[in-house]
């Protein structure tokens, strides 16, 4: 059985797995909070908050000694949000029992602004014993994957330098690649926006969050805090961290570059080191994506049996927002680009690059998908190893089409709220600046599993409202990340196939599909 076929039924079955674990085994709601003793004028006394719990991870934490006088329940409509008061620590207990597993409590404590916190299942639920294995296989094969991010973007680069070769050759593909990266993640934050101020899901949203007496312009991210945060301080410290990945392609492209300049017989061999290196690390990953269906089951298992699909309840218009734009960019743009500038059937193209979208679906990062990525595209879309190795890395990094969308739309949807309840003015203006900003955060943002949430807050501080409303998207982020993360795998594919083209190359060839040019 084909690759792709193998991931798909190991994405099915990891549904179902994961849907039985959820229905059939118990799990207690758990949120980490003990509690001291009942407060004398009503609420509970915050005792502790277990380490690695939801609570210890709240930002400001609950001190012990803080009172919770009540939680603010949103269960994705109007009618469904109420402030329950807590009188004691029974009734924080009672309520956290009837909560859903993904399900975000706002608890408002003394007289500070509500805090958001996920509930998740205790250490001692019946299902998250029966989850231990699962979780144990989701962790080795995502940590084969990262293990296989920094050396294989470092001899890929490098190779696909070098193999360009100077001049000429090199300019015009890197101004290919940068321009269609730029384009797509435009078109792709400008149709965010469109749709979010077409469906206006923040307008009438009854989010739980605090109104705002005023707002502040805070200095936000910009085109030049990018390009400072592109050069390593200490290159080696940038390849032990994921998180570095623009440090670490600044690197390879600019090692790439004067190894071409160096003299004889040094540059042939150090082409001829990282052209061996690229090959083992491609041998490396080949025997990775063998192992793609195991770890695709074990994930959806993880993922489904911890949080059930009950995050799709709450927020259900603005998740269908994004959805909608990540639909229209993916099925509309994208295949277009592919049939005018690459000359191919976009159903073709798909069905090649196959295993790369299953996988990002999985494992949420496009990063740990590149492998598999590098892999699709040079054996099964018939791209030339010197387009793959030079375009495809940098995509991982830079080319984050469904991030820069979802951010705008989940910044835009925050503004709407916020216009509602304290007269934010979200003129024509800030939302163009939201589109911008969305872009170099996209490029900025680490191809890792909600790295698009973090970014968020600094365009939220850009416009000076608070970041403390990124803190509900997260209860919901975990599919739209999956989601978003094959919008970005798909446009590298799709980007490798226009870039090839435009080389001379047919992508498709040798298999008969490629679309009659006459």
């Amino acid at each position: 059985m084909k690759i792709h076929w193998q991931i798909l039924l190991a994405l099915a079955a990891g549904l179902l797995v994961g849907g039985a674990f959820q229905r059939y085994l118990d799990a207690d709601p758990w949120v980490g909070l003990s509690f001291a003793a009942d407060a004398p004028g009503g609420g509970a006394v915050v005792a502790a908050s277990s380490p690695g719990s939801p609570a210890s991870k709240m930002r400001p934490q609950l001190s012990p000694g803080a009172v919770i006088s009540s939680v603010i329940l949103h269960r994705g409509d109007k009618d469904a949000e109420r402030r329950v008061p807590i009188t004691s620590a029974a009734d924080f207990e009672a309520l956290l029992a009837q909560s859903g597993m993904g399900e975000a409590l706002w608890l408002a404590a003394d007289d500070r602004a509500p805090q958001v916190i996920t509930v998740t299942m205790s250490a001692t639920s019946q299902r998250r014993e029966w989850l231990v294995p699962f979780v144990f296989i989701a962790d080795i094969f995502l940590a084969l994957l990262k293990m296989l991010i920094v050396p294989i973007i470092l001899t890929s680069i490098i190779t696909g330098v070098t193999g360009v070769g100077s001049g000429e050759a090199l300019r015009r593909l890197s101004a290919k690649t940068f321009t269609y990266y730029i384009s797509t993640s435009l078109l792709a934050a400008g149709t965010g926006l469109a749709l979010v101020n077409l469906i206006q899901p923040g307008k009438g949203a009854a989010l739980g969050l605090p109104a705002v007496d005023a707002f502040r312009q805070v200095a936000g991210q910009n085109f030049w805090d990018v390009l400072r945060r592109m050069i390593p301080t200490n290159v080696f410290g940038a390849m032990s961290d994921n998180g570095q990945m623009l440090q670490v392609i600044f690197f390879a492209l600019l090692f790439g570059v004067f190894i071409i300049q160096s003299a004889e017989p040094h540059r042939q061999r150090m082409k001829d080191l990282f052209e061996s290196g690229f090959e083992v690390m491609m041998r490396m990953a080949t025997f990775v994506l063998s192992l793609i269906p195991y770890g695709v089951f074990a994930l959806l298992v993880k993922v489904v049996g911890e949080t059930g699909f009950g995050l799709f309840e709450p927020l259900g218009l603005y998740m269908l927002t994004v959805v909608s734009a990540l639909a229209v960019h993916s099925l509309l743009t994208l295949p277009l680009l592919l049939r005018i500038f690459a000359k191919i059937n976009p159903l073709h193209w798909a069905k090649a690059m196959g295993p790369s979208l299953m996988t990002a679906f999985s494992t949420s990062s496009s990063s740990m998908t590149l492998p598999v990525n590098l892999e699709t595209v040079e054996h099964r879309g018939k791209v030339s190893n010197r387009t793959t190795s030079f375009v495809l890395p940098l995509g991982a990094t830079i080319n984050m089409d469904g991030t820069a969308l979802y951010e705008c739309i989940g910044v835009i949807f925050l503004a709407q709220y916020y216009g509602e309840v304290s007269g934010f003015e979200l003129t024509m203006g800030k939302q163009i600046l939201v589109v911008f900003m969305a872009l170099m955060a996209s490029v900025g943002a680490a191809g890792i599993p909600s790295a698009g949430l973090v970014m968020m807050l600094t365009i939220l501080g850009a416009l000076g409202l608070p970041v403390e409303g990124a803190a509900l998207l997260l209860a919901v982020d975990r599919p739209l990340d999956m989601l978003r993360t094959v919008v970005n795998v798909w446009s590298d594919g799709s980007g490798a196939a226009i870039i090839a083209r435009s080389e001379g190359e047919v992508p498709l060839s040798d298999e008969g599909l490629v679309m009659d040019t006459d």
